[in-house]
C-alpha cells in the first residue's frame, strides 16, 4: 500500500509543474484537473501496474461516466487529523466494527461483504466484471477509490465502500422498484444505518450546528399525541436526509428516523442513489422541474404524482406523521451574480397544496419552516441537469439545520381576501423565515462564528456534545 501511494504521489506531483498534460502510466493528466481526481487515478494506474492487471482504461462519453460515477471520499482526509474526533457521535460508526445484517437474495454475489483492503476492493470489481455481473461503465468509476496514508481513515472509509459496492451491484442485478410510498428498509440488511455510516465522516461535527433544539422537543411531544408535522424546507443536496438524522440522532432519534421526505424521481431510479433512497421513508413525485423532460412521459407522470397525494393523505388522516417537503421542487444553487448560495424560492402551488392535505386530515397539524445548510458535503450540478446519472463530487465539512417556530395560516393571511394573494402571502412568510435561519447557519459555520451566531429567533447549540455517548469530542 505505502508503495502505490508513493507511486500515486510521484504522478500526481509530476503535473504540478507542467503546464501541458502529463501521461502517467496511461492516465492524460492535465495540471487544471483537481489534486484529489489526479491522485486517485495515479493510485489506480500504480495499483494495475503493480498487480498486473493489464485491462485498459474504459473510454466512456461523459453522460456514460456520469451515471455510474462514485466519488471516493478524498477531501474527507485532507481536512481532518484523527477521525475518530470528527465524526460526532459513535453510534455504529464504522461498518467493520458493526456490520449490518445482509440481504441473502438469490443469486445475488456477496464479493465486496468481505472485502478488508483497496487491493481486495480492486480484485472484486475485476471478477464481478469477468462474471458479467457488473456493467464495465459502472466498474470504472468504482475504480476511483480513495488512497489515503491516514491508517483512522483508511479503515472507515474502505469498510464503507465496500458495502456500497455491494448494494450498488445488487441494484445491476436486482433492481429495487419503489412505490408511492416506501418505507424504509431496515430488515434483513439495515438501508437506514448502511446511509448514516455512509454521510457521517463528511461532517465536521465540531462546526456543525442546530438550531432551536427545544423546538424539535416540541415536536416529539406533538408526535406521541399523534399530531401531524410538516417541514417545509430548502434542498441542498442527496445528503440532505441522512444529514438531517445525523444532526439529531442524539437528541432526537425517534424524529431523525420517523421523518418521511417528499422525494424526485432522479434519486429513486439512479442505481447509485437507490441504496441511500432505500433507507428513507419516502413519498415519490416527479419533481415539476423534469416532468416534461420527455413529453410522451408527462401525463404518466401527473398520474403518479396524483397517487402519491393519496398516499400522502392516507397517511396524514392516521396521524403522527412528520413530513419533509422543498417546495422549491430542487436542490439550491449558487447565485449567479454573487456565488453564494441561497435557498431557492418556494412554489405556492406544493406549500398550498401540503397546507390544505394538513388542514383536512382530521387530526392536529403543525407547520414548521425548517432552514439546511450542507451543500458542501454532496454539492450538486452547477445547473439542473436533465438526465439521470449526475457526476457526484463529497467533502468534507461543518453543516446545519435550524427550524424555527410553527406558522399559523390563519396569523399570517388575516385580512388578505385576494386567495391568490393569500396562498403567496403563506408561502413567503415560511421561505423568508427559511433564509432568515439558513444565514444564521452561514454566518455560524462559514463565518467562524459558531454559537455566537445565536439571536434572539435562532438558538444554537450542539447537541451531540451533551450526550453521554459523545466522549470522542467532548474534548473538541
Amino acid at each position: 500500500m505505502a508503495a502505490l501511494c508513493n507511486a500515486a504521489a510521484v504522478g500526481t506531483a509530476a503535473v504540478a509543474t507542467s503546464v501541458s498534460p502529463v501521461k502517467y502510466l496511461g492516465f492524460n493528466l492535465s495540471s487544471e484537473m483537481p489534486l484529489h481526481r489526479r491522485a486517485t487515478l495515479c493510485f489506480v494506474a500504480a495499483h494495475r501496474q503493480s498487480r498486473g492487471l493489464g485491462f485498459p482504461r474504459l473510454k466512456l462519453n461523459s453522460s456514460a461516466r456520469n451515471k455510474m460515477r462514485i466519488k471516493a471520499t478524498t477531501e474527507l482526509v485532507e481536512h481532518r487529523g484523527n477521525v475518530e474526533q470528527v465524526v460526532g457521535p459513535p453510534k455504529n460508526l464504522a461498518v467493520a466494527e458493526q456490520p449490518p445484517k445482509t440481504d441473502k437474495a438469490a443469486g445475488h454475489s456477496q464479493r465486496f461483504l468481505n472485502v478488508k483492503t483497496e487491493e481486495d476492493l480492486f480484485r472484486g470489481i475485476r471478477e464481478e466484471i469477468e462474471a458479467k455481473r457488473l456493467p464495465a461503465s459502472a466498474a470504472a468509476s468504482m475504480e476511483e477509490v480513495l488512497c489515503s496514508g491516514d491508517p483512522n481513515a483508511k479503515e472507515i472509509v474502505i469498510s464503507n465502500m465496500a458495502v456500497t459496492f455491494d448494494r450498488i451491484l445488487l441494484q445491476f442485478e436486482d433492481p429495487f422498484t419503489f412505490s408511492s410510498y416506501h418505507k424504509a428498509i431496515r430488515d434483513p440488511f439495515d438501508y437506514y444505518t448502511f446511509g448514516q455510516n455512509y454521510i457521517r465522516p463528511l461532517i465536521d461535527f465540531r462546526n456543525s450546528y442546530v438550531g432551536n433544539l427545544a423546538l424539535f422537543d416540541e415536536m416529539d411531544k406533538q408526535l406521541k399525541q399523534g399530531h401531524n408535522i410538516v417541514l417545509f424546507s430548502n434542498h441542498q443536496s442527496e445528503a440532505d436526509p441522512a444529514a438531517i438524522a445525523l444532526m439529531l440522532e442524539t437528541s432526537n432519534p425517534n424524529i431523525a428516523e420517523k421523518i418521511t421526505y417528499v422525494a424526485g424521481d432522479r434519486v429513486v431510479l439512479d442505481p447509485i442513489c437507490k441504496p441511500f433512497s432505500m433507507g428513507r421513508n419516502l413519498l415519490c413525485v416527479y419533481s415539476k422541474k423534469h416532468i416534461d423532460d420527455a413529453p410522451e412521459l408527462a401525463e404518466m407522470k401527473k398520474k403518479a404524482n396524483a397517487r402519491t397525494l393519496k398516499e400522502m393523505a392516507l397517511l396524514l388522516r392516521k396521524g403522527g406523521q412528520v413530513i419533509w417537503i422543498a417546495p422549491s421542487g430542487g436542490r439550491d444553487r449558487p447565485d449567479p451574480d454573487t456565488k453564494e448560495w441561497i435557498p431557492a424560492s418556494f412554489d405556492v402551488a406544493p406549500v398550498d397544496n401540503m397546507r390544505r392535505l394538513v388542514e383536512h386530515s382530521g387530526v392536529p397539524g403543525h407547520l414548521y419552516p425548517l432552514a439546511l445548510l450542507c451543500y458542501d458535503i454532496m454539492p450538486p450540478p452547477p445547473q439542473v441537469e436533465r438526465e439521470i446519472g449526475e457526476k457526484r463530487n463529497i467533502g468534507f465539512h461543518g453543516v446545519g439545520i435550524s427550524v424555527a417556530s410553527e406558522i399559523n395560516f390563519s396569523e399570517v393571511v388575516a385580512g388578505i381576501e385576494n386567495q391568490d394573494e393569500v396562498k403567496e402571502a403563506f408561502s413567503k412568510t415560511l421561505y423568508d423565515t427559511v433564509v432568515l435561519h439558513y444565514n444564521v447557519l452561514k454566518s455560524a459555520i462559514y463565518g467562524g462564528k459558531g454559537t455566537y451566531a445565536s439571536n434572539s429567533l435562532v438558538s444554537l447549540s450542539q447537541p451531540w456534545k451533551r450526550s453521554s455517548s459523545a466522549s470522542n469530542v467532548e474534548n473538541l
